[in-house]
This record gives C-alpha cells, sequence and structure tokens, in this order.
C-alpha cells in the first residue's frame, strides 16, 4: 500500500465527484427530497377522516354524542337524513364510514336498557378501517364516562384498559418513518451510487487507464471507497439534522453511537455496490441490479415500512440477509428509546460481518485484468 498513490487516487476520487452533479444530488439533496416526501406526504395516521351520521330521531342524547365527533380532530362528521342516502355516500367514497343512530337510541338511554349503534365502514383498506373502528369505539367510551360522570353514578365496565405507551407517546407515525427512512437514504447513496460511478469508469476506460499504473487492485478499491464513504456519511449527517429539527423527530440515544452504527452499515452498502460494479460493467445493468438487490428489498423487507413479524414465516428468513433490516432497528431503538444495548450491539455484530463479507468478496473478485 503506497500513501502517495493512495492520496492520488483519493484526490482524483473528490475531483470526479465534484465534476459529477450527479453524484452530489444523490448524497445531498435526494436525502432532503425523500425526508420531505415521507415527513409531510406520507403517513399512517387517520386525521380528518370523513364520517356519515345518520340520526333518526335528534334529542339531546345524540346531540351530547355527536359534539364528540365534531370536536375530534379524527373526524370530518357529514349529516344525511337518511340510511340510504348515507349509504350512497359511502359507495361514492365520500365518506369512509357511517355512524347510524336509531329511532330508539335515546329511548333506551333514558330507560337505561342497553342501547346500540350501527356502525358501516369501508373495508377496501384494511389497515384505515381498523383506525377507524378503533376512534369510534373511543368517542363511544368517551361519551359513556361523560354521561356517567354527570350523572353521578359509576360506569359499569366488566375491563378497565389502562394505556401506557412506550418510546413514542404521541403516536406520530413520523417519528418512526424519518428514522427508518435513514437506512433507504444511505443504501442509495452507498450501493447504488458506488455501483454506478464504478461502471461508468469501465464504459469510459479510465478503469483501464488506472489498470496500466502501478497502483494495486486493493488501493484502487480503498481511493473509490473512502471519499464515497465520507460522502455518505454527510448525507447521514444531513438526514439526522432535518430529523431532528426540522421534523421533531426526538434522538433520545447516544449521537456517537449513530455514528458509529451508520459507519458499519455504510461499510456494508458500499461494499454491495462495489460488489456490483465489480460484476457489471455496464451502468445500466449495475443500476438495475443496485435497486433490484439493495433498494427494493431495503425498502420493503427492512420493517422500514411493513412490520417484519406480520411476513409470511419464509419471508422473515430472507429479511436477515438485508443489512438494512438491522440498521433500521438500530435506528428507530437511537432515536425512539434510547442506548438499548441487546438490540445495538446484535444488529451492530451482523452489520460488521456484513461488511466485512462484501468488501472481502469485491477484494476476492477484483484482479487487475480487463476480462
Amino acid at each position: 500500500m503506497n500513501l502517495q498513490r493512495l492520496r492520488g487516487l483519493i484526490r482524483k476520487e473528490f475531483i470526479q465527484i465534484f465534476r459529477d452533479p450527479s453524484a452530489i444530488a444523490i448524497a445531498f439533496f435526494m436525502p432532503v427530497f425523500l425526508l420531505f416526501l415521507f415527513g409531510y406526504g406520507v403517513s399512517l395516521d387517520a386525521y380528518h377522516v370523513p364520517v356519515a351520521i345518520v340520526v333518526d330521531q335528534p334529542s339531546p342524547q345524540t346531540s351530547a354524542f355527536t359534539a364528540g365527533l365534531q370536536q375530534s380532530t379524527y373526524f370530518t362528521p357529514r349529516f344525511y337524513d337518511s340510511i340510504e342516502a348515507a349509504r350512497r355516500a359511502l359507495m361514492k367514497r365520500r365518506v369512509d364510514g357511517i355512524l347510524w343512530l336509531r329511532s330508539d337510541f335515546s329511548r333506551q338511554i333514558i330507560k337505561g336498557d342497553t342501547a346500540s349503534i350501527g356502525e358501516f365502514i369501508n373495508g377496501e383498506d384494511a389497515n384505515n378501517a381498523r383506525i377507524l373502528e378503533g376512534y369510534l369505539q373511543g368517542v363511544w367510551q368517551s361519551w359513556l364516562l361523560q354521561r356517567a360522570t354527570a350523572h353521578g353514578v359509576a360506569l359499569t365496565v366488566p375491563v378497565v384498559v389502562q394505556d401506557r405507551i412506550w418510546f413514542n407517546p404521541a403516536l406520530r407515525s413520523r417519528d418512526y418513518l424519518v428514522p427508518g427512512l435513514m437506512a433507504v437514504i444511505m443504501t442509495l447513496i452507498g450501493a447504488l451510487l458506488t455501483a454506478l460511478v464504478v461502471a461508468r469508469e469501465w464504459e469510459r476506460g479510465t478503469m483501464e487507464a488506472l489498470m496500466a499504473s502501478p497502483v494495486t487492485m486493493g488501493e484502487i478499491l480503498l481511493g473509490k471507497l473512502i471519499p464515497y464513504f465520507l460522502l455518505g456519511m454527510g448525507g447521514m449527517l444531513l438526514s439526522v439534522a432535518l430529523a431532528v429539527w426540522i421534523f421533531a423527530v426526538p434522538l433520545v440515544g447516544s449521537f456517537w453511537i449513530l455514528l458509529i452504527c451508520s459507519a458499519l452499515f455504510l461499510l456494508a452498502a458500499l461494499g454491495m455496490g462495489l460488489l456490483i460494479s465489480s460484476v457489471a460493467h455496464n451502468q445500466f445493468i449495475a443500476g438495475q441490479i443496485a435497486i433490484i438487490v439493495t433498494f427494493l428489498p431495503a425498502f420493503i423487507l427492512s420493517g422500514f415500512i411493513f412490520d417484519i413479524q406480520s411476513m409470511p414465516p419464509a419471508i422473515q428468513m430472507a429479511t436477515h440477509i438485508v443489512a438494512a433490516r438491522y440498521f433500521v432497528s438500530i435506528l428507530q431503538t437511537l432515536f425512539l428509546a434510547g442506548d438499548i444495548w441487546p438490540v445495538i450491539l446484535w444488529n451492530s455484530l451482523a452489520l460488521l460481518i456484513m461488511s466485512v463479507f462484501f468488501i472481502g468478496m469485491t477484494l476476492l473478485r477484483s484482479r487487475k485484468r480487463l476480462d
């Protein structure tokens, strides 16, 4: 390893990066775009859901109940004169659910009998339907408790649930989407960018000039690894700054642990990108392989959006070979829960093993030859 040659390769790579706007765009502008897209445009929470309300016989009891819906940020109530009109609105997707207070609702409440309400929920989106059903049940329970308190009687409920939400008490989906998105961003910077840049050198013939020079293959790989490692860490720091200062995602754990774990994951991503470039010497092919092998698994199989435990057992086993799975777990733990060492150490060890494997495979496959 000749340090002077290595410095020259690193300098050459940085000059190439600054000459190529696409590298800067992927490293810095794409993280900003994706964070704003997912931070503001993607939400798994349900707010202002349009709900049809049908009251067959208005009364003080029905007014008190519907007032709870009107004051909630989760619903946008729309009143209809008949259940048939509400059903037509549901079929035309004007509302996502129907709440029907029948004509005997008030009479049963006054008599002390069990009163029932009718719920019709659009189940095309199963997740949204479950959320809507839970919200309606919550409004119903709150109204019963307020009514019992107003009449000075105890609400008889066989089971009382006391909720205590850990790590994300506000239940904001943004607080775990934004940290998980950093794994996808660093996969793009590490794997996709590296694979494209090295393949571009093969296409332009500059790699042949390097092969003819006295530099070793290890120096060539290290000369490419170091600049894109620094570029990727810069993109990571930018993403953390946006997450904390713009999207108000709490960073409960240690920033230095986050930095070390990010470096481990970035080494694994860079190793994958270099390995892809050693197989495909064409930019288009290298880009397609990088998207299929790194980006899509990081997006779908990492637990970033879809819960791994809800997947079939065979798919759960397949997620163990996805580096982003371990990094997403570390990110969500550090941001929301803190320094939980059993989670951090186990996943960091997996990232270290994958980094050594991919970089080692790249070294084994790389030779100073043109075939």
